[in-house]
């Protein structure tokens, strides 16, 4: 890959925007290598964590705009449908996955870190959804995923406004699960590691079932839980679980 690095050790699989003279900038050639590199990892049952960061100074800081200034109208649309589809795949992948945020965050970034399912963030992190200043609006579920965090009228203010705000300010609104004033992508590997102790078949149907209800009544929720708790029945690990009970010692998981 020309501008991701992965690497894969002890369950937890990396990836790295690796653009960092352009801030880590998505342009076209980047999101079809994350889009690759997100399907091959939601097969892969080594993985059990994902961890995405970035090189040099940024996080992520959205679309490559010196790119976008050299693309037909059409080519704009084929790149706002492709980053809105990675990121989608980044949501629905199996395994839960981590924004380790440093620098800054802005735009596609944030979305990005948005499709995260955890996000962590250096203390001197900026973020935003800043797309109005730039005459578009946020268009990879940037809209859909900071209401459901923050609610409609804050979202509105956040979005409307072009705010740009802290990691503190992230962490205060529910966005950021946590700050850290350490190298922050080894704080989100420890927190990694804490997942990839437990039953990985058990957090897989769990993140499914939490992702299922968000979206649906309470009564259908449930149905979906339930169903997610019936696969786990006859695993091995939920055995397993029960004999390390009972002998008063840790479990060994071993997905299956």
């Amino acid at each position: 890959m020309k501008h991701l690095q992965f690497s894969k050790e002890d369950y937890i699989g990396t990836i790295t925007l690796q653009r960092p003279d352009v801030m880590n900038a998505l342009n076209y050639e980047t999101l079809q290598e994350l889009s690759d590199l997100v399907e091959q990892i939601h097969h892969d049952r080594d993985i059990r964590v994902v961890v995405i960061r970035g090189e040099g100074k940024a996080f992520c800081v959205g679309a490559d705009l010196k790119e976008r200034m050299k693309l037909t109208e059409q080519e704009v649309r084929r790149n706002v449908h492709k980053i809105s589809r990675v990121f989608e795949q980044i949501e629905n992948l199996p395994q839960p996955t981590i924004a380790a945020m440093h620098g800054y965050a802005f735009g596609g970034g944030f979305e990005l870190a948005l499709a995260c399912d955890l996000r962590y963030a250096q203390d001197t992190t900026k973020m935003g959804l800043t797309e109005v200043s730039l005459g578009i609006i946020p268009g990879a579920g940037g809209t859909v995923r900071l209401t459901q965090l923050v609610g409609k009228a804050k979202a509105k203010e956040l979005i409307l406004m072009a705010q740009r705000f802290d990691a503190k300010e992230g962490e205060a609104l529910g966005i950021i699960q946590a700050t850290t004033n350490e190298d922050v992508h080894d704080f989100a590997v420890k927190q990694a590691q804490k997942m990839t102790k437990l039953a990985p078949l058990a957090v897989v149907q769990a993140k499914y079932a939490i992702n299922r209800a968000f979206d649906t009544d309470t009564r259908t929720g449930a149905d979906v839980e339930a169903k997610a708790y019936e696969v786990l029945i006859p695993t091995e690990d939920r055995i397993e679980a029960l004999r390390a009970f009972q002998e008063k010692r840790a479990p060994h998981f071993k997905g299956q």
